[in-house]
C-alpha cells in the first residue's frame, strides 16, 4: 500500500518517538509506568507549544529565530506582573502578540528577509524580559501551577498529563491549521501566494494572522512553562528557538511550500524531549548532547528524504 505524503510526514517522527521510547524502557525498566512517562515528558508542553508557534511560521515560507526570546520574555512577565496585577499582565501579553502580528506584515510588506528580522527581534524580547526580570525569580500565578501541576487519577494511577496535553494540543492545531479555512489560507500563502492573491485575499493580512497565531502559541508556552518551573527568567528558552524548528522540521514541516503537520510537530518536539533522557541514560555529557541531538535529527531528516524520493519514483 502506498502511503500519502501526510501519511509519510507523520510515520516518521512516530516511528523515531516509539524506537527511542522502547530504548529508554529497556535501559531504564523503571521509565515503563505512568510516573516513569510523567517524569520523561514532564516539560513537554511548552515545546510542543513553542514548535507549533515555529510550524506557523514555516508555514508562510519564513523562519522565526525570535520564539526562544519570546517565550523567556512571557515567563517574565507571567511571573511578574500576572502575579501582582493581572490585567496589566495580560494587556502586555495581548500587546505583544499585536506586535507579533505586526511584524509579520511589516515583513511581507517591505519584503524583509524574516530570518534577520526575527534575529533582531530576539534581542528585543531578551531586553524587555531583562528590564522585566533582571534576575531569575518570581512566582507562578496560582491558577497557572495548579493547572500544570494536575494529574487525574484513575484507580491507583496517576495519568501522565505532559503527554495527555500534547495530544489534545495536536488535535486541536490539526483542526485548527488543516481542517478550517484560516488554515487553508494560511497555508495557501506558503504554498503558492500569487493564486491567493489572485483569489481576492489579502497576503498581508493572512501573513499577520501567522504571526500572530505563532504569538499566541508562544505565549500559552511560555505561561506554562513559568507554572512547571514556578518562576521566570529571560534566558530559561533560549534553546526553544533551535528546538522549535527541529522539531516542526523532523515532524514533516518543509522550509517551503506551506507543507506542514502539526500533529508531526507534536510528535516531533516529543521525540526532542525525550532524546535528551536517553542522551542523559547512556551517560553523555550535557556539553555533547546538543551535537547528539542534532545527529539523530540529521539522521532521521535523511532518512525521510530517502523515503519521499522513493515514494516518487514509483
Amino acid at each position: 500500500m502506498r502511503l500519502s505524503s501526510d501519511m509519510l510526514r507523520l510515520a516518521l517522527p512516530v516511528m523515531a518517538l516509539a524506537v527511542l521510547l522502547a530504548t529508554v524502557f529497556w535501559l531504564r525498566p523503571n521509565t515503563m509506568s505512568a510516573n516513569g512517562l510523567h517524569l520523561l515528558f514532564k516539560l513537554a508542553v511548552p515545546v510542543v507549544l513553542a514548535t507549533l508557534a515555529q510550524m506557523m511560521i514555516l508555514a508562510v515560507n519564513d523562519l522565526d529565530l525570535s520564539i526562544g526570546a519570546f517565550v523567556s520574555f512571557v515567563t517574565c512577565v507571567t511571573a511578574t506582573w500576572l502575579v501582582d496585577a493581572p490585567l496589566v499582565g495580560w494587556l502586555i501579553l495581548l500587546a505583544a502578540v499585536a506586535a507579533y502580528a505586526a511584524l509579520g506584515v511589516v515583513i511581507a510588506w517591505r519584503q524583509l528577509p524574516a530570518i534577520v528580522v526575527t534575529l533582531g527581534m530576539s534581542f528585543v524580547w531578551t531586553g524587555l524580559a531583562v528590564l522585566i526580570l533582571p534576575s531569575p525569580g518570581g512566582a507562578a500565578p496560582g491558577w497557572v501551577a495548579t493547572a500544570m501541576g494536575w494529574r487525574p487519577v484513575i484507580g491507583d494511577m496517576r495519568l501522565p498529563m505532559g503527554i495527555i496535553l500534547s495530544f489534545v494540543i495536536a488535535a486541536l492545531a490539526h483542526l485548527l491549521i488543516m481542517r478550517s479555512a484560516f488554515g487553508v489560507l494560511i497555508r495557501g500563502v506558503g504554498g503558492n501566494e500569487r493564486s491567493v492573491a489572485r483569489a481576492g485575499w489579502s497576503t498581508l493580512r493572512a501573513r499577520g494572522l501567522a504571526y500572530g497565531t505563532a504569538a499566541v502559541f508562544a505565549a500559552a508556552s511560555g505561561i506554562a512553562l513559568t507554572g512547571l518551573m514556578t518562576s521566570g527568567d529571560a534566558n530559561i528558552a533560549t534553546r526553544y528557538t533551535l528546538l522549535s524548528i527541529a522539531g516542526a522540521i523532523l515532524g514533516g514541516s518543509e522550509f517551503v511550500g506551506g507543507r506542514v503537520s502539526p500533529v508531526g510537530a507534536v510528535f516531533g518536539a516529543l521525540t526532542l524531549m525525550l532524546a535528551q533522557s536517553f542522551l542523559t541514560f547512556l551517560s553523555v555529557p550535557p556539553d555533547w548532547q546538543i551535537g547528539a541531538q542534532g545527529v539523530i535529527l540529521i539522521v532521521i531528516l535523511a532518512l525521510r528524504l530517502t523515503l519521499s524520493r522513493m515514494e516518487k519514483a514509483r
